[in-house]
């Protein structure tokens, strides 16, 4: 287990940054934007558009009992990425900032839970025309990112001690 210090400031740097910026542009979506009517950013390939998702990534969802199931879900897996992170080696910054990244974004949706029951607020509108991505906010990029670059590292792990174990 490493030592509280660097590599605890990389995991709560990354983690309250993305919690920090989630919330601020929430703020203002909320107040500048209104519910499902675009505003173009850049042309029609970036918009903001304001919505709220009463379930989970990809509008999933549980019913009325969403809100509370993912919530909790939510608080889990901020413990579990905090506790990883307290496991990794000094020299595994990339791993830990991955893991802050993905706490904030855990974070930042799980706070508009517990906020309002309307759900988590979504505003970055990405796509063409019709064809768009699903609408997001600043801690579904945390999440992503932080995701993606912790299955990188993982990877490269695995095939690092692929070699030596023989396979």
């Amino acid at each position: 287990m490493s030592e509280p210090g660097r590599g605890s400031r990389v995991f709560w740097g990354a983690a309250l940054s993305i919690v920090t910026l989630d919330v601020v542009t929430k703020y203002f979506a909320e107040r500048y934007l209104i519910p499902h009517m675009p505003k173009p950013v850049i042309g029609d390939v970036v918009r903001w558009t304001l919505a709220y998702n009463p379930g989970a990534a990809f509008s999933m969802s549980l019913g009325s009992a969403s809100r509370w199931i993912f919530g909790l879900f939510a608080a889990l897996a901020l413990v579990v990425l905090w506790r990883i992170s307290r496991g990794c080696r000094p020299e595994e910054k990339l791993k830990v900032l991955a893991l802050g990244l993905a706490w904030g974004g855990a974070a930042g949706n799980l706070i508009d839970r517990i906020r309002s029951s309307a759900g988590v607020v979504d505003f970055i509108d990405i796509g063409f025309h019709s064809v768009r991505y699903w609408t997001f906010n600043v801690a579904d990029s945390g999440v992503s990112v932080g995701a993606v670059l912790l299955g990188i590292i993982l990877l490269r792990e695995d095939h690092q001690q692929k070699p030596a174990s023989g396979d």
